[in-house]
């Protein structure tokens, strides 16, 4: 596929303008040079142009919000002086496995100010003596070569500015927190409420069980009543049936007399 029709699908019908990213990787350029890239891709800050067999920059649009680009494995030799002209806020290039061979290729990349990392790794250039000490002196500006600084200390790619990103927020999160000893005391103030809660149980258990008693008393006391009034309506009842029967005995003994009287008679 072309360079300018894979422009025109990575548009997919927004206006130029508009783009802040443009990926066009593994495209063809025609005659090593750029195709369907102008002028208005004005708020450009990221391009990539990956394995296009470009070998020029020459029809390179002005991109003045451009800060990275990638042109690795492509065929560009020379010709870096586009660059500062076209994209002079360019803080991150990338141009491994191009046919950069010595020093003179990059002195155009002094006039690129904002530079700070710069990639050349494939490069033919590399193989040369004291390569990351010449590099280091002659771009003054750059602070990361082939991904490491000059103590060899790793530049941060996205992957590790997202962790410290995310440690940041652990800490937040932490400092938000409860403060030391906090669970603790929580702890302990529901163990004291469920000590307190079992004892409160406890005491009612009690009450219920010497009010059961108590009730148990009582009723027994009534029914211990009940049985002696019981008795002692039994017992007047056979007294008054005595009575009855004494006096039903004095009067048939004073009849058998009033008899034995008459008789006499």
């Amino acid at each position: 596929m072309e360079m300018k029709t894979r422009i025109n699908q990575e548009l997919r019908n927004r206006a130029p303008e508009e783009m802040t990213q443009l990926v066009i990787d593994n495209c063809r350029c025609v005659n090593g040079e750029i195709e369907g890239l102008n002028d208005t891709f004005k708020k450009l800050e990221f391009l990539s142009m990956i394995n296009v067999e470009l070998s020029s920059l020459a029809r390179l649009p002005n991109l003045n919000k451009l800060r990275k680009l990638e042109l690795s494995n492509n065929r560009i030799s020379g010709g870096l002086e586009v660059l500062a002209e076209k994209c002079p806020n360019l803080t991150h290039l990338n141009l491994s496995g191009n046919k950069i061979k010595d020093l003179s290729a990059l002195e155009a990349l002094q006039n690129l100010k904002n530079l700070k990392s710069l990639d050349l790794f494939n490069c033919e250039i590399t193989t040369l003596e004291d390569y990351r000490e010449s590099i280091f002196e002659l771009l003054q500006q750059i602070t990361y070569l082939d991904g490491f600084d000059q103590e060899d200390n790793e530049a941060p790619d996205s992957g590790a500015e997202d962790d410290e990103d995310g440690d940041e927020d652990d800490e937040e999160e932490d400092e938000a927190g409860p403060p030391e000893g906090y669970e603790e005391e929580e702890e302990e103030e529901e163990d004291e409420e469920e000590d307190e809660a079992g004892s409160e149980l406890g005491e009612g258990e009690e009450e219920v069980g010497l009010s059961y008693l108590m009730r148990e008393e009582i009723q027994d006391e009534e029914d211990d009543d009940d049985y002696v009034e019981g008795e002692e309506e039994e017992d007047e009842d056979d007294e008054e049936e005595e009575e009855e029967e004494g006096l039903r005995g004095e009067k048939r003994k004073r009849d058998a007399e009033d008899d034995g009287e008459e008789e006499d008679d």
